[in-house]
């Protein structure tokens, strides 16, 4: 089990993380513990969709590159999540359906260039 995992943004790009895994993602923000808040970056209750909850924490990273291999998969509501992705504009690409047999998915980026994927439950 993964109690959480972690992405990068630049300084200052609290608030377009925000907007993403909140606002388009509906993922509610945790409160930082103090000494960590003072660090900046933001942390994320991700639903357990069936399972127990687990957390993803942005972290600030002065000389920031987003990651464009390395990513987090999230198991979602897959046509619902495509959707709301999409309807704010990001991009959706679907994976190619042989890559994994039975299994679909799409990659996307976050508020700030990340590589994301989601994944069918």
């Amino acid at each position: 089990m993964i109690h959480h995992v972690q992405v990068s943004c630049p300084p200052g790009s609290e608030g377009a993380q925000r907007a993403f895994y909140t606002g388009v993602l509906g993922w509610p923000e945790l409160r930082k513990p103090p000494l960590l808040a003072a660090r900046g970056g933001c942390w994320f209750r991700v639903p357990g969709n069936g399972g127990p909850d687990g957390e993803l924490h942005v972290g600030v990273e002065a000389d920031f590159r987003p990651a464009a291999k390395a990513h987090p998969a999230f198991v979602v509501d897959i046509d619902a999540t495509a959707e709301a992705v999409a309807g704010a504009g990001h991009p959706v690409r679907w994976a190619d359906p042989a890559e994994i047999p039975g299994r679909r998915r799409f990659f996307t980026v976050d508020g700030v260039g990340n590589r994301l994927e989601f994944l069918a439950d």
